[in-house]
């Protein structure tokens, strides 16, 4: 933490990386969708001013540019030219964004049998979708192998079982990979790095369970094994954590050709390519990632004498994250005393932990802008929270916003995209917020807001 003293007296603390803006009414490019700008001050996406945007739908409210969302899906397409491109939908999921999936020529990963119905609804091409899970019911299994679903990652010894007796009796031949854990501890938050050992998910490299997964799967009629799987973790920037997991993987890869006879034909490398929340985040263009991937694989599997299988890819958040933002009104400020004479200046929004629970479930570091007006005057260090009763309903942490912030102002919040309204909830009985798609100048809701009566729907007092 650093300390601020600014030009009207104003101390505070903030992290390091945090600096007081030249001017506070700029946006960080690199945190926008690519058609943000400002207009005297007041926000504008896909062509429109975000104030007349939520007059009509109220905020909280997310805004996702679709021009945006298909521009960083092509980026992907494009730049891992001869991979499969799975869109991760947890993500963010709807009925509009699985078609925008599908038209952008990506697959879709799902892993709930809800997400699998709403890719279903879309239209998307079952072929096309694989669909993930530690704790895959057999309802959900079979309804995944009857619709037709192109590669089921399997997950546990009794997944595969279980799968191997549905695809029997419904007479088919399910294609399955075999997600690895790889023992490698990606560079990110305890909650959402998946490949070491002490974990839920995959089977481990290490203590054979992934060699045995393997042959189990290559004894069951019903079952076709297409590939291993590997995810190290999510909001990852380094590669190093994709060479040591490929060095794993492939190294399993050509055991399971030498002594079982099998040369799998396809290779998972996951997601988990990190986007810029705030200026302390630098993700790399997703060519300059393939080109590294590639790389790594095609090295490793040289190393080995062994070919490069097809590869294939997972992102989500660095797709959708940067593609969506959130509104919010401003309800009351309040300045508290600190330790040491510091002071922070609290920004209560009509959001919060309800509509983005990350940073307060990931400790994750976000960034805002006044949105509705300019402003002269001189920044504050504030943290913006939400409504709900609990002290650690914070929305963005640490930002520079102008010392005359004020209760009807408009806070956006950038990067908001990825695990915003999938994670949202209804906590305090909060309606969460609609989804409004946004493009040359026009606006659509594709998820509208929630009601009182589907709050009561369920409640059956």
């Amino acid at each position: 933490m650093s300390a601020h003293v600014s030009p009207g007296g104003f101390t505070g603390t903030s992290p390091v990386w945090l600096r007081e803006p030249a001017d506070v009414n700029a946006l960080v490019p690199a945190l926008w969708p690519a058609s943000a700008r400002k207009d005297d001050g007041v926000l504008h996406i896909g062509g429109l001013a975000v104030p007349d945007l939520v007059a009509d739908v109220n905020t909280p409210a997310y805004v996702l540019d679709e021009d945006d969302f298909r521009a960083r899906a092509r980026a992907f397409r494009d730049g891992f030219a001869g991979y499969d491109v799975y869109y991760a939908g947890k993500a963010f999921l709807c009925t509009t964004v699985a078609r925008w999936v599908a038209e952008e020529g990506l697959c879709l990963d799902v892993c709930s049998d809800g997400e699998l119905t709403v890719a279903l609804r879309a239209g998307v091409d079952p072929a096309r979708i694989g669909y993930h899970g530690n704790n895959k019911t057999a309802m959900e299994l079979r309804r995944a192998v009857d619709a037709g679903v192109g590669r089921i990652i399997v997950d546990s010894f009794h997944e595969i079982e279980r799968l191997a007796d549905i695809a029997r009796q419904l007479g088919v031949t399910q294609g399955v990979m075999v997600r690895v854990t790889a023992g490698v501890e990606a560079h990110t938050h305890e909650f959402i790095a998946t490949a070491h050992e002490d974990q839920k998910f995959g089977f481990s490299i290490s203590s054979g369970d992934a060699f045995e997964a393997a042959s189990r799967v290559l004894a069951e009629d019903g079952l076709e094994l297409s590939g291993l799987h590997s995810h190290i973790g999510s909001q990852i920037f380094d590669t190093s954590g994709w060479e040591v997991a490929a060095r794993r993987v492939l190294a399993l890869h050509a055991r399971i050709a030498t002594e079982l006879g099998r040369v799998l034909p396809e290779l998972d490398l996951g997601g988990g390519f990190g986007i810029a929340y705030t200026t302390q985040d630098d993700p790399a263009a997703p060519a300059a990632l393939a080109e590294q991937l590639t790389r790594i694989v095609t090295g490793e599997c040289v190393a080995l004498g062994i070919d490069v299988p097809h590869l294939s890819i997972e992102p989500g958040r660095a797709i959708v994250g940067p593609a969506m933002c959130t509104v919010y009104t401003v309800g009351t400020v309040k300045e508290v005393a600190l330790d040491g004479g510091a002071r922070r200046t609290y920004v209560s929004v009509d959001g919060g932990m309800s509509d983005n629970i990350r940073t307060a479930l990931y400790d994750a570091d976000y960034s805002c802008t006044l949105a509705s007006r300019s402003s002269a005057a001189t920044p504050v260090l504030a943290r913006v929270v939400g409504k709900h009763c609990e002290s650690g309903d914070i929305v963005v942490k640490d930002e520079f916003l102008p010392g005359d912030v004020a209760p009807g102002d408009l806070v956006a919040v950038p990067g908001t995209g990825a695990y915003g309204r999938s994670m949202a909830s209804n906590y305090n009985h909060a309606l969460r917020p609609p989804v409004v798609a946004v493009k040359d100048g026009q606006s659509r809701v594709i998820v509208r807001r929630e009601t009182v009566d589907d709050l009561l729907a369920t409640d059956l007092g």
